[in-house]
């Protein structure tokens, strides 16, 4: 049986990649309709995507070559999609937190901020999932946890290896209290038995886990609170614009980020309280920092996020432009459109319905800031200069290089969403989207609430064994077919 499973193993690529499409073929054969052959590459797409028998990145190239073969698109109308207003945004957005990373900006607010929160165990790590949660606001979630867990695990390899030294100053405390007692008539002293030390150990253990389990879940939940913050809601702006056409500017990064930031805080606080409840239930109020042993815990932790911070040096020139281009990039996206009041576009980029100036006009001007603004400060003293300073140009290098972008930006992920919005064109234009709404139309008597519960439910199942991207891509299309048909949606199709 193990040999079977072995073999089977060994060729299952082979036969997912080679086999699936003729397996498919039949569909298309007897049902030679638009929508059909459109829904043939649908379903190739979903299954190369949750299997990964070839890159998601690849796979999503796939409409660009399946949808002109099968007259479902043109190719002018395919391949315009996978650079659109939607991926320009997002590009600008990882480009931002490739600067970011490079001069460690977002290493410094971490330590800076844990610093300013204190060190007790609770607040420390509601100081790491806020600080998790900002910085996966404009960085990728993946970035942010590598970029903390070795923080945390610095800090908790530091209290761990002093706690023997600890256990064996309590140890001499109590026995210097033993040999008092047996001086003062009707003394009573508590020793430390093995159950206790078990305990200790125990919650030592607790604590590593909780402290590590925050990082994940914080950048998970933060990347929620912007627009750019992570791949899915990008895909949804994308796919809105063209399922939607009717929606025009109402989604951008101020109404997303009024909408949906107070969600996100609302979560973090919840996973908060139940790691707290789950992993520090037992010893709660020692986890609130009471005891000797908790104080020097504290000291432990704070003097090793205070070294880490050390080791960053002084706030340097290249820091403090790219803290300002990230400042500028915010300012620009939250004036442009606020929605209670005109915003910078209105003074010279709008012309009735029509806005020239986008939140990707904004990503694309603070991208290429990033390179034309000094790395270092310019030298104006000529007469003081060095042979060697006078043959160095006189403009410092920038802030980024194209090498550096072309290493650090996951292109995949453009390509990605690009996929999403070619599938999103060929339902509206296949009239795949149509048809699925009419199937699903005796869904009008189930209360938007039973649906809601239940589409998220199927889609969190589906991203347990597939990328968060991929699952959005392939839902989206067909869960904005049941709007219109329930009528409950924001906007009707056209």
């Amino acid at each position: 049986m193990a040999s079977a499973l072995s073999y089977v193993s060994k060729f299952k690529s082979f036969v997912i990649l080679f086999i699936t499409p003729l397996l498919l073929l039949p569909l298309v054969i007897l049902m030679p309709a638009k929508f059909v052959r459109c829904a043939y590459v649908i379903i190739l797409m979903a299954i190369y995507w949750c299997t990964e028998v070839i890159p998601l990145a690849v796979t999503s190239l796939l409409p660009a070559v399946l949808f002109p073969l099968l007259k479902i698109l043109d190719s002018k109308q395919v391949c315009v999609q996978y650079m659109k207003d939607t991926n320009m945004l997002f590009l600008g957005g990882l480009i931002m937190a490739v600067a970011v990373e490079h001069w460690n900006l977002h290493k410094r607010i971490a330590l800076r901020t844990l610093l300013w929160v204190g060190a007790k165990p609770a607040q420390l790590m509601l100081g790491f999932m806020g600080v998790t949660a900002f910085l996966s606001m404009w960085i990728s979630n993946t970035a942010t946890t590598a970029m903390m867990v070795p923080i945390v695990e610095a800090m908790l390899q530091q209290m761990q290896a002093t706690s023997p030294a600890t256990e064996a100053g309590l140890g001499a405390l109590e026995l210097s209290d033993k040999n008092k007692a047996g001086e003062l008539p009707g003394s009573q002293v508590t020793f430390e038995g093995p159950s206790e030390v078990q305990q200790a150990d125990c919650d030592r253990r607790r604590i590593c886990k909780a402290m590590t389990l925050c990082v994940c879940y914080a950048a998970s939940i933060g990347g929620t609170a912007t627009l750019t913050g992570t791949g899915p809601n990008v895909v949804l702006l994308g796919q809105m614009h063209e399922l939607f056409p009717a929606s025009k500017d109402v989604v951008n990064f101020a109404s997303w980020f009024s909408f949906a930031f107070p969600n996100m805080v609302a979560m973090l606080l919840l996973a908060w309280l139940w790691l707290q409840c789950v992993y520090m239930r037992s010893s709660f109020k020692k986890f609130w920092g009471c005891g000797l042993q908790s104080r020097n815990r504290e000291k432990v932790a704070y003097e090793v996020l205070r070294e880490e911070y050390r080791k960053l040096g002084s706030f340097s020139f290249a820091e403090a432009n790219v803290l300002l281009c990230f400042l500028l990039m915010v300012g620009l996206w939250f004036s442009r459109d606020p929605g209670f009041m005109p915003g910078w576009v209105s003074l010279a980029w709008e012309d009735g319905k029509t806005k020239y100036a986008t939140d990707a006009t904004v990503a694309a001007f603070v991208a290429t800031l990033l390179f034309i603004m000094p790395s270092q400060r310019p030298q104006f003293n000529f007469r003081s200069q060095t042979e060697e300073e006078r043959k160095a140009p006189f403009y410092p290098p920038a802030l980024l290089t194209w090498k550096v972008t072309q290493e650090k930006v996951p292109w995949g992920i453009v390509l990605l969403l690009g996929g999403g919005f070619a599938l999103a064109k060929g339902c509206e234009a296949s009239g795949l989207s149509e048809w699925m709404g009419k199937q699903m139309e005796p869904l009008h008597s189930v209360p938007p609430a039973a649906i809601t519960l239940i589409l998220s439910l199927l889609v969190a199942a589906f991203t347990e064994c597939t990328s968060n991207v991929a699952t959005t891509t392939l839902f989206l299309p067909i869960f904005a077919s049941m709007g219109p048909v329930r009528d409950k949606g924001p906007w009707k199709s056209p």
